[in-house]
């Protein structure tokens, strides 16, 4: 070989060994890293964070939005309180043929 080809090998293998020394340090420092938290404390933490995200983007929505928030609310309250509030407008004859109707259409489903 000529020597400007021995220089430029050498070169190589120098940087291909410095590029391997990363190699293994990089590895040596993951397995440390995994040793010291295992997978299941890593999931847990992401989900972790995920939620708290989740909850504070939850938390400025509702806050930049609070009459939707209420509305809605108010509509899920209502749909609760949707029988008493019904029995106050109706006879109790007309209550009970409803009452009929939905064991009737529940029978008939199954």
């Amino acid at each position: 070989m000529t020597r400007p080809l021995e220089a430029q090998l050498r070169e190589d293998k120098a940087m291909r060994d410095a590029a391997y020394t990363l190699v293994r340090t990089d590895i040596a420092h993951l397995k440390a890293d995994w040793a010291e938290k295992g997978i299941g404390a890593r999931t847990v933490d992401r989900l972790k964070d995920g939620a708290s995200e989740v909850y504070e983007e939850a938390v400025d929505v509702a806050s930049d939005h609070r009459g939707v928030l209420a509305a809605l609310l108010a509509a899920v309250g209502l749909w609760f309180a949707r029988n008493p509030i019904m029995s106050l407008f109706l006879d109790d004859d007309e209550i009970d043929e409803e009452e009929a109707d939905d064991d009737l259409y529940a029978y008939e489903r199954y």
